[in-house]
């Protein structure tokens, strides 16, 4: 799946939200960012919340 697709998934499945690796210009592509603005408390949950997928 593209990143979008991805980013997609993750909110829908997981109430996720992370910037998709498009988002970074073509190289970006198949990546998927989750520590751009979030806290590390935070990341962890998210983590534990895709985990649990």
């Amino acid at each position: 799946m593209t990143s979008w697709e991805f980013f997609d998934f993750l909110l829908e499945k997981a109430n996720v939200v992370g910037t998709p690796g498009s988002g970074f210009g073509p190289s970006g592509e198949g990546y998927f960012r989750l520590t751009a603005f979030g806290s590390y408390e935070n990341t962890v949950r998210a983590l534990e919340r895709i985990k649990a997928l």
